[in-house]
């Protein structure tokens, strides 16, 4: 019998028989992991499995292969925040995007304080221009600790390390002015916050959201999987409203 306790992050929660669910939590030192909740789908557990809750679960097998039977208990609830429309929306792709992108049972700390920090983020922030900015960077983190991190450190023509302000779509190296000259309209553009840190507005982190998006698609989520990227296109389509 193997067993592990530990605080996690509800990212996705599916039905699994009459009664049951099968919920896939972050952890912070075992990465993504599934589990079965029995009475998963019942009046008392729905509230306790909503993407973004913090939970303590127990998985217990009896073989390192066997899907594991989990126990959880609230540790804190974001369920106010998805009666509200962007939050929701941010909470929605944040946790699917992990479910969906993560491999099971590898350790990502670095994803789970990130994580963690965007929820946190949508949820103490007044306005979603205070969290959208971290919600890119996760993304962005995302890429990189799965082995498609974007080269921003220096222009891929010229090798200077200022005036960076555009990606190539087919590598995802960093060019600056100077060196994209006639071509800088087949480029995406490299908003200046994620290149050289510090605060956004609006058009920096659309910008930001196209850029993420784009090796989103390219390297992480099958294009098939629409229903993981309609929870995005909700998102940016919410933000717009949100700015208009």
């Amino acid at each position: 019998m193997t067993s592990l306790t530990t605080t996690a992050i509800v990212c996705a929660v599916r039905p699994h028989g009459e009664h049951g669910a099968i919920a896939r939590v972050l952890t912070a030192e075992a990465g993504l992991l599934p589990g079965y909740v029995q009475g998963g789908r019942s009046s008392r557990m729905r509230p306790v499995l909503m993407s973004g809750n913090v939970v303590r679960g127990t998985f217990r097998a009896r073989t390192a292969d066997q899907l594991a039977s989990l126990s959880a208990e609230l540790v804190h609830s974001r369920g106010p925040l998805l009666g509200e429309p962007l939050p929701a929306a941010a909470i929605d792709w944040a946790c699917a995007f992990t479910a969906a992108s993560l491999p099971e049972g590898q350790p990502y700390p670095a994803l789970y304080s990130a994580l963690e920090a965007v929820l946190d983020a949508v949820e103490a922030a007044p306005a979603a221009r205070g969290w959208a900015v971290a919600l890119v960077r996760y993304e962005l983190l995302v890429l990189a600790e799965l082995g498609f991190g974007l080269d921003l450190s220096e222009c891929a023509v010229t090798g200077a390390h200022e005036g960076l302000a555009f990606v190539s779509p087919r590598t995802g190296r960093a060019v600056s002015a100077a060196g994209a000259g006639d071509h800088a309209r087949r480029l995406l553009p490299l908003p200046a916050f994620l290149s050289e840190g510090g605060e956004a507005g609006w058009p920096d982190i659309f910008a930001g959201v196209a850029l993420t998006g784009h090796f989103i698609e390219q390297s992480l989520i099958d294009p098939r999987r629409a229903d993981i990227l309609a929870a995005r296109e909700r998102l940016i389509e919410r933000l717009k409203r949100a700015v208009a």
